[in-house]
């Protein structure tokens, strides 16, 4: 039996943050927002380097002492990636290693911590999840609290999460570029973009959002929940060329064919690895598998353009409803923290779309772990082929507002490494 470190509610003394999974524009907002309120409250944050991987080798930063003032948490806010560092670390089930959270819960009582938040996505929440199970069988008062992130935006029990509103601005804005790029030449041509999205096709939908004059910039959005059937594909295509010089092809690294295989698996590529989570791991290939298809079967000029992991980074081109909402999440989960609150997950609750307007509740960690949301299959045109303004209604608010960022030598300030 562990003892409690403070009241199950009540003053937080030493908060314990981490962040896992990819990174976002928008992860070290919530990281910010965490370290803010748990000083408004009086107590100290400490943080994992890399994540519960890092905190079992006993790696931790004093996060008081590194972000001493509102000026390193004005820059952490505006900082790409995950400041902390990152893992893709699976918990072990607690009936096969038991001794892995012993050492954990061991490590949280010498450290006097009473509340660990972790900022991440499905699998993250799964760590919560465990921590919060194993802590509520063996009696701690420590509370688990997860804070979303991830810019696949396919958390349920939340609206949206933090990192999507970011990287959809960043395709949009990326299609609506390289819309104007492609049509330069008077040259029948297809640029097939590739946007992440392994098991649902939410950020590659952000490129409906994309418009020149009024006009989509994107032609064909594929996405997983939609499976690919080539022939109509390639027909589309046609069609579209007929009418036009320049068409862009939108596609999800996750399109699948109607038989469930990933149209990345079509190429020779390497990187259909798999994480810790059995998740497939830097999957990428659906580009150029889809330009080479185009090139053979149409007879046309076929470029393959990946966007990677720009468009989880570009905090240049980040939306401040995305910045704001994040850092108002991590400062929640401190919150729920100190009303005695754990195995909990902070979320967003939408009360409107015109005007916009999201207030932030908690729902169970476990209903939302190792779970995946997809796409409305209502919001998906009926040729599978685009989305339906219901999707741009709900995605235009996310990606407003532009950060106010600090500049220095022509080039956006961001907070130094930590060593």
């Amino acid at each position: 039996m562990y003892g409690t470190p403070c009241d199950t509610h009540g003053t937080l003394r030493n908060v314990l943050v981490g962040q896992s999974g990819g990174p976002t524009a928008a992860i070290n907002a919530s990281l910010a927002g965490v370290v803010s309120a748990a000083r408004r409250q009086g107590a100290h944050a400490v943080g994992m380097r890399y994540g519960i991987e890092g905190f079992l080798a006993g790696r931790t930063v004093d996060l008081d002492a590194a972000l001493p003032t509102s000026v390193e948490l004005e820059l952490l806010r505006h900082t790409p990636a995950s400041w902390l560092g990152s893992c893709r670390y699976k918990l072990p089930d607690a009936s096969e290693d038991a001794g892995t959270y012993e050492r954990l819960f061991s490590a949280f009582e010498r450290q006097q911590v009473d509340a660990v938040l972790y900022i991440g996505g499905n699998d993250s929440m799964d760590t919560i999840a465990k921590l919060g199970a194993w802590g509520s069988r063996v009696g701690s008062g420590v509370r688990f609290v997860g804070i979303p992130k991830t810019i696949d935006n396919d958390l349920v029990g939340t609206d949206h999460t933090p990192g999507y509103g970011s990287a959809a601005k960043y395709v949009a804005t990326s299609i609506g570029e390289l819309s104007c790029d492609s049509d330069v030449y008077d040259l029948k041509g297809v640029t097939v973009v590739e946007i992440m999205g392994r098991d649902a096709g939410w950020l590659a939908a952000a490129a409906a959002l994309a418009t020149q004059g009024g006009v989509p910039a994107a032609d064909v959005i594929l996405l997983p929940e939609a499976p690919l059937e080539v022939d109509a594909l390639l027909g589309r295509l046609e069609g579209l060329l007929a009418e036009k010089s320049s068409v862009i092809l939108a596609a999800s690294e996750g399109a699948r064919t109607p038989d469930g295989r990933l149209v990345a698996e079509r190429t020779n590529a390497p990187g259909t690895r798999r994480d810790a989570f059995g998740h497939l791991a830097a999957l990428s290939g659906t580009s150029r598998y889809l330009a080479q298809l185009v090139r053979e079967r149409l007879g046309v000029k076929a470029r393959a353009v990946e966007i990677s992991t720009l468009q989880r980074c570009a905090s240049h081109c980040a939306s401040a409803t995305d910045l704001d909402e994040a850092f108002a999440l991590g400062a929640a989960g401190v919150e729920a923290a100190e009303r005695g609150g754990s195995e909990r997950m902070c979320a967003l609750r939408r009360s409107g779309d015109a005007p916009y307007g999201c207030s932030i509740e908690t729902v169970d960690v476990h209903a939302v772990a190792n779970r995946t949301k997809p796409v409305p299959t209502s919001w998906i045109t009926a040729d599978g082929m685009g989305l339906t303004v219901d999707f741009e209604r709900y995605a235009r608010p996310l990606i407003a507002g532009e950060p106010s960022l600090a500049w220095e030598d022509g080039l956006p300030q961001r907070l130094a490494p930590l060593g």
